[in-house]
């Protein structure tokens, strides 16, 4: 008790723009900050005076000198950094602030959790994030999709009578899927060097290998070669898998889905924008000398040298390096993320009054290695190998509707300017329920209801693909292009949810790093599956890669269901761990009459 209220007349405060005219008031001349009255007009008020401990949360910065957040002694109500509590930024107090009820999150206690920073701080931290950081990886993950998807387009544009062998070889085009996915799959392992190599320097390199590798395409001769080049296209698109990894270095982890989402979500993006550009080059390619194919390879190919570029200077290496914020908002990048490392050390554990004295700690970069024992850790997890299982099932659909939809349309008896063109309104929809599903699963923290649910919607799209045929023409090929919608829209939104579960519930940075790759490494294995099951000889209805794609996306429904059980075994063991007996639902929100949680739980 002595120690604890003799730390709070050492504590120093990163200051507020808005407090540094009042500075005096509440500090002395060398920056430390001095006991207020109770009765002064600046002091934080209590209904009872308690006890502070105060922890040294930052010493990296010589420039601003130390930082202390403050917590109350023995106390598990004091707001952790918002994680649990569902709201647009953390509940923090600069000194002779005060919180509105809102802010507070309805909480029951009536202990306050002082922290440095404001929410309107962190939230304009969040937002540079949102738009210099999500945004353009989003733009190179489309740029990167592109590329990895116009094949089916340059299909359609006369690609396979030129390529095509004599004798012509009917699989020289599923070879050409499958040689992308074989070396995909390899080389997952790269999502780790995210951890390892400074992030402006990975994302450069990758970023140019796309774009030099597309670009060739549109002068190979012949399939072998064709081949060769999607072989290395994919070893560069294997190590930017590990995006939404990266992005739990900035984000915390009820923020993860929406990002991942905003990220992922430029797939039907670029599908989209892919099927109309793929239309505007062969219309405007009907009067060029260069082949349409070649000239669709080539446009869509060269933007992202130009990017490559760009990212140089746009990628941060981690938060606390960070170019486009400021000093201060440098410091709340890191700062806001300490909770969530702390409980990956704790595991589940909530703190004891014992580790209330003054603990003064180094931040733990964004570029430090990886810890191998927890990488490997994850292999031997079950809710990551259910979740990877999930991923491969999502993938069969994921990775080729939007290869194969411009030869499915054309076989519904569309031109080929006409399948370009409806291939677009499909991905554009699913872009937008996307976000929007992302968006309402990290308000509600849940992930496993809008998995199946998604899985289920998708599956009901499939089967009336599938069941076009056997239907004897009760199925129109309207009513089969509208069917294109649901399959769609649930496979992207299931495929970018189980990204956010995966990263969600590891609980170390190494062992998201371990669980991200099984992740891949698995889920990559779908579309080797998913580039056998359009044969030609199934044109123009192919029903074995639709009763496939919709047996694979039911399956995801059950797997979801699944682990949503074992991971509520696991919040009640947590429970238990933490003598709480807490209803596993809750989810890490507010408990009604009691504080909030402390320690890790998974995310249902």
């Amino acid at each position: 008790m002595a120690q604890a209220q003799a730390a709070t007349a050492d504590v120093g405060m990163i200051p507020s723009p808005s407090d540094e005219s009042n500075a005096s008031s509440h500090t002395s001349a060398g920056g430390r900050a001095t006991p207020i009255s109770d009765s002064s007009p600046d002091a934080y008020t209590h209904r009872r005076p308690l006890p502070f401990a105060a922890r040294a949360v930052d010493d990296d910065d010589a420039n601003e000198g130390d930082a202390y957040e403050l917590k109350e002694i023995g106390s598990s109500s004091a707001v952790q950094d918002g994680e649990y509590g569902g709201g647009d930024g953390d509940a923090h107090m600069m000194p002779g602030g005060s919180r509105s009820e809102h802010e507070r999150r309805s909480s029951d206690s009536t202990v306050a959790s002082f922290q440095l920073y404001t929410p309107d701080e962190e939230n304009a931290v969040i937002r540079k994030f949102d738009r210099r950081l999500v945004v353009f990886l989003a733009f190179c993950y489309m740029l990167s999709f592109v590329d990895r998807s116009n094949i089916g387009n340059a299909r359609i544009a006369g690609m396979e009578a030129d390529l095509q062998s004599r004798p012509p070889r009917a699989d020289y085009f599923e070879w050409a899927l499958r040689a992308f996915y074989l070396a995909y799959i390899v080389f997952e392992w790269m999502s780790l060097l995210w951890r390892i190599v400074p992030a402006h320097i990975y994302v450069s390199l990758i970023v140019l290998s796309w774009g030099v590798i597309a670009s060739l395409q549109a002068v190979v001769t012949s399939y072998p070669l064709l081949i060769a080049l999607r072989v290395l296209l994919g070893i560069g698109e294997a190590g930017f898998t590990g995006v939404p990894f990266y992005l739990s270095f900035f984000f915390k982890r009820r923020e993860l889905a929406f990002r991942t989402a905003l990220f992922i979500s430029a797939a039907p993006l670029a599908s989209a924008f892919a099927g109309f550009l793929a239309w505007l080059i062969l219309w405007v390619g009907e009067g060029l000398p260069i082949a349409s194919w070649r000239l669709l390879f080539l446009l869509e190919g060269f933007p992202s040298i130009i990017v490559a570029t760009v990212a140089w200077g746009v990628i941060p290496d981690s938060p606390e390096t960070t170019s486009y914020l400021s000093p201060r908002e440098r410091k709340i990048a890191l700062l806001r993320l300490r909770h969530e490392k702390a409980q990956q050390h704790t595991r589940g554990r909530s703190p004891s009054p014992s580790s209330s004295s003054i603990h003064k700690t180094k931040p733990s970069s964004s570029t430090s290695g990886l810890n191998l024992k927890d990488v490997l850790a994850a292999f031997k997890d079950p809710k990551a190998w259910l979740t990877a299982c999930m991923f491969f099932l999502a993938n069969m659909a994921y990775s080729t509707l939007p290869a194969f939809l411009p030869t499915i349309l054309r076989d519904m008896g569309h031109s080929e300017l006409q399948a370009e063109a409806l291939s677009v309104p499909p991905n554009l929809l699913a872009f937008g329920i996307v976000l929007l599903t992302a968006h309402v699963s990290d308000r509600v923290q849940s992930r496993s209801p809008f998995i199946a649910m998604h899985a289920l919607i998708s599956a009901f799209g499939y089967l009336v693909l599938a069941l076009a045929r056997p239907a004897g023409g009760v199925i129109s090929p309207t009513v089969r292009y509208l069917a294109v919608y649901p399959a769609a829209v649930g496979f992207f939104s299931v495929v970018v949810l189980i990204i956010a579960w995966s990263v969600n519930n590891q609980q170390s940075e190494s062992q998201r790093g371990g669980g991200f790759a099984l992740l891949q490494v698995v889920g990559q294995c779908g579309p080797l599956l998913g580039a056998q099951l359009y044969p030609d000889r199934d044109a123009p209805f192919f029903e074995t890669g639709m009763w496939a794609c919709a047996a694979a996306m039911f399956g995801v429904a059950v797997l979801a269901m699944v682990l949503r059980v074992y991971l509520s075994w696991l919040n009640r063991k947590l429970d238990e761990d933490d003598g709480k007996g807490v209803d596993e639902e809750v989810q890490g929100l507010f408990e009604s009459g009691r504080a909030e949680r402390t320690g890790f739980r998974y995310i249902l």
